[in-house]
């Protein structure tokens, strides 16, 4: 993955609260409640350990954004994980906003807010252990950095940059369900190999495929990904399957417990992103998946 020297980062895209301290957060049900079911079942902890507060709205100021003195150019995307992750997210959505554009309608800029150990949100207070996720109440993605280590060590995963862009291109497509009202076909199927909550996990692997086959064409990255880049998003996608998960955590799978689909669906969505460059090819609510 190599991004254009010259290519303009927005840092202002990415907000670095890394080290400051919760604030008195909000605890809800709705999606922090996914979230708490996920984390109960995929990483095998108590959910009360992971959330926290009363339901509200967060009070919190954003954080000053260190990130903008650094993270200039394609080039310092190149040199640090941080500034690497500011131009993944800037070239998601640039295609995401070209792409509503072609279709007549706006695309909401939704910022990443980097954290460390435990944040708050709009949807409640949470950490580490949940891994990456979008939060509609805020319209932010969520991401420890401390999770592609785990992903590593704890998933088997073989890591690498492109497999950080996946995860980010990922949560970003939880942000276009949220746009366009995909996400409120979860309701209360929130289990279940074929359940509500394993297509939508399913379409954002799918719509981040789309985004790595147009990512050139957005004039972040000076030439199309190679074939080692996308097998180190196939491997991660492959890795954080709830088969596998389940198999490395508990010895046995539990079809009726996904959440997220198996590694192989995790892949081929992607794969059918990637192939097609189509968002109308991610229809994972219609027929098998």
């Amino acid at each position: 993955m190599d991004f254009d020297d010259d290519a303009r980062l927005d840092a202002s895209q990415v907000e670095d609260a890394r080290g400051l301290p919760i604030g008195g957060m909000a605890l809800g049900g709705g999606t922090i409640g996914v979230i708490a079911l996920i984390a109960a079942l995929v990483f095998d902890v108590d959910p009360s350990q992971i959330l926290g507060g009363e339901s509200g709205e967060s009070g919190s100021a954003p954080p000053a954004n260190s990130l903008s003195s650094k993270c200039r150019t394609g080039a310092d995307a190149d040199q640090s994980e941080d500034c690497r992750i500011v131009g993944v997210v800037n070239s998601v959505q640039a295609y995401w906003k070209q792409e509503f554009a072609d279709s007549g309608r706006t695309y909401p800029v939704a910022r990443t807010r980097l954290f460390s150990g435990a944040t708050s949100t709009a949807c409640g207070n949470a950490t580490s252990a949940v891994g990456p996720f979008y939060c509609p109440g805020d319209k932010r993605v969520y991401l420890d950095l401390g999770f592609f280590e785990e992903l590593h060590a704890k998933f088997g995963a073989k890591g690498g940059p492109f497999a950080q862009a996946y995860v980010v291109a990922h949560e970003y497509g939880h942000h276009v369900q949220d746009v366009l009202g995909t996400m409120r076909k979860v309701g209360d199927d929130r289990q279940g190999a074929s359940s509500a909550s394993v297509r939508l996990e399913l379409q954002a692997d799918c719509y981040s495929g789309v985004w790595a086959k147009h990512a050139v064409r957005t004039g972040f990255f000076n030439k199309p990904f190679t074939d080692r880049d996308i097998a180190e998003a196939l491997d991660a996608a492959q890795a954080v399957g709830d088969d596998r998960i389940q198999e490395r955590a508990r010895g046995r799978v539990d079809p009726e417990s996904f959440t997220h689909g198996t590694a192989e669906q995790r892949k081929r969505w992607f794969s059918t992103g990637y192939a097609t460059g189509e968002p109308s090819r991610c229809e994972t609510f219609a027929g098998g998946i």
